[in-house]
C-alpha cells in the first residue's frame, strides 16, 4: 500500500510540474487538461487514504497536490476567460448556435476554446477576483488547507461567489482585522450570561463589545493591538499592545471579546494559559469546534474545553471589515459564542461542551442579566410574545430595585468621603440605571448632598440607622464589612 502511494505521489508531482510548465509556456489548453486530471487523481488518492486510515502524512501530501493542481487549473480558466474576451472584442468568436454571425477564417466557438457558457461565466468571475487580488486563488486554497479542509473546486467557486467581505480580503486589506461585532450577538450573550462586574475587552476595536457591556452595568478594561483612540464611558483610554504578549498579575478577570480570526488559536490558548479567566466569552467561527493539526487548537478544545457553546441558528449580520466600501454581502459564516468557566481546581470544562442553539432575533429586545452574578440562564426560560422579549419570571422595576438596594447603598455611602454615580455603581454592583435612580431618590429625600462630588447627609445617617438592624441580620458584602 505504501509503495503504491509513493509511486502515485511521484507521478502526480511530475504531472503537476508539467502542467505548470505548460501554463508558463502559454499552452493553456494542455495545461488545463493535465492539471484537471491531476486534481481528480489527487482527490481520489486523499479520499482513499482517509478511508483506509493510512498515514496522515500521505493524506496531507495528497491534499497538497490536489491544491497545487487546483491552482494551475484555476489559472488556466482565468487565462481562457481573458482569451475569450479578447477574441470577442476583435469579433473573432461566434455566439452559441450562431456561428454565422462572424465571418472570416479566424472565427471559433467556445467549444474550440474548451469552455461552455457555464464554465465561461465562472471563469470570468474568478478572473475578475484575480485582477483585483492577484493572490486570490492561492489564499483561498491555503486557508482551506490550514483549516484541515479539502481544497476543492466547490469551495473555490463558493469563495468567488461571495468574495465581498471577510473571506477574500488580502492581508494588506485586512490590516489588523477589525471586524466590528454585531449588536445582535451582544444582546443574545448578555441575556444569557452574566459576568463579574469588572470585565476585560482586549481587542476593543471601536467599542462594539465595550458599549453594550457598559450599558448593561459592567466596568470594562480595554486594550487593542492598534491605538484607535477608544475610551470607556469614564474617559479611560485603551491600552495598546499585542494580547499574545500580554501578562496579568493574579489572573482571574473575566474576558469578553471577538478575537482576530487570523490568530484565534494562539489567542484563545494564551488567554487560558496566561490570564486564566474565571469566565471568558469569545465570538468564534463555528469551525473552531473542529481541527486537530494546530497544537493550540487541540490544547483549547481537548484540554480546556468551553462549558457552553451558543450556536446561532440564524447567521449573524455580515461582519464587514472596518472601512469596507464595496457591496454588502450576506454572512456566509456560522458563528457561536464559546464560553469558558474555570473550575475550583483551576481547570476548564467538564466533559463535552453544552451545545445550545439560539436565534439572535429572539433577543433583540432582551434585558441583560445583572452583572456580578457570573451565572447563566437556559434559553428555554425565555419566550417571545407579541414581538417583545419576555421572561418567564417577573421583571423588577427600577423603583423596586432602588428599594432593595437603598439600605446597602447608604451603608456604602457612609463609608465614603465623596462619591459619584460611577463609583456608587461599582461599589454596590448595580446597573447604571439603578445607580442613577438611587442618586436621584436619595437627593430628593435629602439623604445626600453635593453637585458632582456627593456626600451622605445627617438625614442619610439617620435613615441608615433606622435600617441597620435589618441589614445587619444578613451577611454583609465584603467591601461594606471592611
Amino acid at each position: 500500500m505504501t509503495d503504491i502511494a509513493i509511486r502515485d505521489t511521484s507521478e502526480l508531482v511530475a504531472s503537476i510540474e508539467t502542467a505548470r510548465a505548460l501554463l508558463d509556456a502559454g499552452d493553456v489548453e494542455r495545461a488545463l487538461k493535465l492539471s484537471s486530471v491531476a486534481y481528480d487523481q489527487a482527490k481520489a488518492a486523499a479520499g482513499s487514504a482517509e478511508r483506509v486510515k493510512t498515514s496522515r502524512d500521505l493524506v496531507d501530501k495528497a491534499r497538497r497536490m490536489q491544491a497545487e493542481a487546483l491552482k494551475i487549473e484555476s489559472l488556466c480558466y482565468v487565462a481562457m476567460a481573458d482569451a475569450v474576451d479578447e477574441a470577442q472584442a476583435k469579433g473573432q468568436i461566434a455566439r452559441p448556435g450562431r456561428p454565422s454571425n462572424i465571418s472570416g477564417e479566424n472565427v471559433f466557438t467556445l467549444q474550440d476554446v474548451g469552455l461552455d457558457a457555464k464554465h465561461l461565466h465562472e471563469a470570468r468571475k474568478l478572473r475578475d477576483h484575480v485582477r483585483d487580488e492577484p493572490d486570490f486563488v492561492e489564499r483561498v486554497i491555503e486557508v482551506r488547507l490550514s483549516e484541515g479542509l479539502e481544497p476543492s473546486r466547490a469551495a473555490l467557486k463558493k469563495a468567488a461567489r461571495h468574495a465581498t467581505g471577510t473571506k477574500t480580503a488580502s492581508k494588506e486589506e485586512r490590516g489588523h482585522e477589525l471586524y466590528e461585532t454585531p449588536i445582535e450577538a451582544m444582546r443574545a450573550l448578555l441575556a444569557l450570561e452574566s459576568f463579574s462586574l469588572n470585565v476585560v475587552e482586549p481587542s476593543v476595536g471601536k467599542g462594539a463589545i465595550l458599549r453594550p457591556l457598559e450599558a448593561a452595568g459592567y466596568e470594562v478594561t480595554i486594550s487593542d493591538l492598534v491605538d484607535r483612540g477608544t475610551t470607556t464611558q469614564h474617559g479611560e483610554c485603551q491600552g495598546v499592545g499585542d494580547f499574545l504578549l500580554s501578562i496579568v498579575e493574579g489572573g482571574g478577570w473575566d474576558i469578553v471579546t471577538n478575537p482576530p480570526y487570523g490568530v484565534a488559536n494562539a489567542y484563545v490558548a494564551h488567554a487560558l494559559r496566561a490570564h486564566k479567566p474565571r469566565k471568558m466569552a469569545l465570538l468564534l467561527n463555528l469551525n473552531f469546534l473542529c481541527g486537530f493539526d494546530d497544537p493550540d487548537r487541540s490544547f483549547v478544545m481537548d484540554e480546556c474545553p468551553p462549558s457552553r457553546v451558543y450556536v446561532f441558528t440564524r447567521r449573524l449580520p455580515m461582519m464587514h471589515r472596518d472601512g469596507w466600501e464595496g457591496d454588502k454581502a450576506n454572512s456566509q459564516m456560522n458563528t457561536a459564542w464559546f464560553v469558558w468557566e474555570r473550575n475550583d481546581d483551576g481547570s476548564y470544562g467538564a466533559g463535552h461542551p453544552q451545545l445550545i442553539r439560539v436565534d439572535w432575533k429572539a433577543y433583540e429586545a432582551a434585558v441583560p442579566l445583572l452583572p456580578g452574578a457570573g451565572g447563566f440562564v437556559s434559553p428555554l426560560r425565555f419566550e417571545a410574545a407579541d414581538d417583545e422579549f419576555a421572561r418567564t419570571t417577573p421583571r423588577k422595576s427600577v423603583n423596586e430595585r432602588v428599594e432593595e438596594e437603598l439600605g446597602w447603598a447608604l451603608m456604602w455611602m457612609a463609608a465614603q468621603e465623596e462619591f459619584t454615580v460611577a463609583t456608587l455603581r461599582k461599589g454596590v454592583a448595580v446597573r447604571s440605571t439603578v445607580a442613577v435612580a438611587l442618586i436621584e431618590q436619595c437627593a430628593a429625600r435629602g439623604l445626600i448632598e453635593g453637585d458632582g462630588a456627593l456626600r451622605i447627609t445627617p438625614a442619610g445617617m439617620t435613615a441608615l440607622q433606622a435600617t441597620a438592624a435589618v441589614l445587619l441580620s444578613a451577611d454583609l458584602p465584603e467591601e461594606v464589612a471592611a
